[in-house]
């Protein structure tokens, strides 16, 4: 009887297409995959680093698999598992730990399931991890994440991803095309693109994020592109056109900040100050009034004073932006940042955070409002919650309408009416059934 495989991601998109990849290896493998209340012979959990709390995350979801199966083989990979090894092997229960060289072969790894009173860590330095390994998800969710670039070169103070990840690297376009064509073939109609640093495509080829686009734009099975995330500095006006002038490349950007005080962006080591920000939003929303800008925001990093976090408010505020991802500053071992004087307090940072996050809310809820009365492509998923069903607009705003089978998966016009309980919005498809 084959053996089955449960599987927890925690952190980012570029996690959740690396796990789907790993689900797919495994069932090529005579693997079966299973859900993870299921009680399965193996858990495969792939973590993060970036996020606060990833030991206390990690140990939680391995004690919860045990719950469900106490003999199960436990199995970590990911960012944390790169870092911590040793520690990730120490937790009660963990079998074996890959870094990131080895997650890939994970099927090799999984001869003999035989618990042991000792992990199994194998691993090896991130200076030899040089080989750019595709990943994408299917079957997970509506849309599709489509991983392009791994690592990171900037090595900003505050971030481990360039030790748990590696120099940056890519695929060449001419792997990435077919690549999308055979993800189109499963009904997929949204492709997330993803990196970890995704403008940096190309950097290790000597191909253009640019260029990939272009190519992109030209696959005709495609319905949707979303670019998950991209540097300011890597932003060009060139690609802010493109998606301009896109019927297929969505008007959404996500774009990182981390700070809005040019002080704190130099003490962070970031490539650019807040006034080329400004002007990379100031040109979204000329071109496209209705696009959706996200962004990523740090706060509490060491040094930043009131009057620090106030100039950044006061920036973010004053920004044609439509929400943010707040994170409080975290120490992380073998970053420069983790040594700075001035450490912010964590109880001021959680101050600081929690005023950045009523700061989001009212900005997001502002853009939706602008769109009331108004009508939109919606990208309907497939989940029936409690009688509705959910789905994202091209500019990313999220509505709710009574589940129809028929909307799943579908692209439909519909009419954005008003808020609901939960702040999303409530929508009226437009749509006729064909006789």
């Amino acid at each position: 009887m084959n053996k089955t495989v449960s599987f927890y991601t925690l952190g980012c998109k570029l996690n959740f297409s690396e796990t789907s990849t790993l689900a797919r290896q495994m069932a090529d493998s005579g693997f079966v995959k299973a859900d993870f209340q299921s009680g399965s012979d193996v858990y495969v959990i792939n973590t993060c680093s970036v996020t606060d709390h990833a030991d206390r995350k990690c140990k939680k979801v391995v004690n919860e698999a045990l719950r469900y199966n106490p003999n199960a083989y436990i199995v970590i990979v990911g960012c944390y598992a790169q870092l911590k090894p040793q520690e990730i092997s120490s937790i009660p229960g963990v079998d074996m730990v890959l870094g990131a060289a080895e997650k890939f072969n994970i099927t090799e790894h999984l001869q003999h399931l035989v618990k042991t009173e000792k992990a199994s860590v194998i691993h090896s330095n991130i200076k030899e991890v040089n080989t750019f390994i595709p990943a994408y998800s299917i079957g997970d969710r509506t849309r599709t994440f489509l991983k392009l670039q791994d690592g990171c070169d900037y090595f900003c103070s505050f971030c481990t991803i360039p030790l748990a990840r590696g120099k940056s690297r890519s695929s060449y376009i001419k792997d990435v095309l077919p690549e999308v064509k055979k993800i189109t073939q499963n009904g997929t109609k949204e492709i997330v693109l993803t990196g970890v640093n995704l403008g940096d495509f190309g950097v290790q080829t000597g191909e253009t994020f640019t260029q990939l686009v272009k190519e992109l734009e030209a696959i005709e099975e495609v319905s949707r592109y979303r670019i998950s995330s991209i540097e300011p500095n890597l932003l060009t006006d060139e690609i802010i056109r493109i998606v301009a002038a896109s019927y297929k490349f969505m008007p959404h950007f996500h774009i990182p900040l981390q700070s809005g005080s040019n002080k704190i962006l130099k003490l962070m080591r970031r490539k650019y100050e807040k006034d080329l920000y400004v002007e990379r939003v100031k040109l979204i929303k000329q071109l496209m009034p209705h696009a959706c800008i996200g962004v990523d925001v740090i706060v509490g990093f060491p040094d930043e004073t009131l009057e620090d976090f106030l100039e950044t408010y006061e920036f973010l505020n004053e920004l044609d932006i439509s929400y943010l991802h707040v994170f409080p500053y975290s120490e992380r071992a073998n970053t420069s940042a983790n040594k700075m004087a001035n450490q912010v307090p964590v109880k001021i940072r959680g101050e600081r955070t929690e005023m950045l996050r009523n700061l989001s809310e009212k900005k997001r809820r502002y853009f939706y409002n602008q769109h009331l009365n108004t009508s939109r492509k919606v990208l309907f998923e497939v989940e029936d919650k409690n009688g509705f069903m959910t789905g994202f607009t091209d500019n990313y705003i999220k509505v709710e309408t009574p589940f129809d089978p028929l909307l799943t998966n579908e692209i439909i016009q519909t009419n954005l009416l008003d808020f609901n309980a939960l702040g999303n919005i409530i929508g009226d498809p437009i749509y006729q059934l064909s006789v």
